[in-house]
């Protein structure tokens, strides 16, 4: 592995490298062109972008989609009242990926970081995010919680249908997806 990982603002030149590696890390039909599009225009607000990626070389080794707040949808699967903060304060994790070559060395860390340096210019107070609580040795909950993150809420079954709606294979459960999400805030 380089020791020099460059990390720039998400960018419309990155779909292609996002969407391979969110589909080998998260399942088949994870992203595609039109929802890189959609996490592309909805990292902006007040002309700032809060998503990034982390290249090694021209290779592209991990990214983190992050949603302003007011530009993605509060959901069933979101518990507001329970955030201590209005809508507009909070803005969206959508997903921070890492090459498996390359996790363990704080690459994770630094999106997450550089995101949430972006969401506070944008006016952000806290962050928000669905783990998935199935993801290897229940890394991405450890992670998030490591890097501040409280629990507010699990919520079973979160990804349930998403095959018929979205194409999605999950890679533990395959089609028919069971996996519990656990609703998680950073607070800035």
């Amino acid at each position: 592995m380089n020791t020099q990982i460059h990390y720039k603002q998400y960018e419309p030149e990155d779909f292609a490298g996002v969407i391979k590696l969110g589909n080998i890390v998260h399942g088949d039909n994870y992203l595609d062109d039109e929802k890189c599009q959609k996490y592309y225009n909805t990292s902006f607000k007040n002309g700032i972008n809060a998503s990034f990626v982390a290249y090694d070389g021209d290779e592209l080794v991990g990214f983190r989609l992050t949603q302003a707040a007011n530009k993605w949808d509060i959901n069933e699967w979101c518990s507001p009242q329970l955030w201590q903060l209005s809508e507009d304060q909070v803005c969206y994790f959508k997903s921070n990926t890492v090459n498996a070559n390359y996790r363990g060395h704080g690459i994770g860390s630094s999106l997450l970081m550089l995101s949430i340096e972006q969401a506070k210019l944008q006016g952000a107070k806290a962050g928000l995010a669905h783990i998935w609580l199935a993801s290897p040795g229940n890394s991405a909950f450890k992670y998030f919680k490591k890097c501040g993150g409280e629990l507010i809420k699990e919520h079973p079954n979160r990804w349930a249908g998403w095959y018929e709606s979205h194409g999605y294979i999950c890679p533990v459960c395959g089609p028919d997806c069971d996996c519990t999400a656990a609703e998680m805030m950073i607070r800035f």
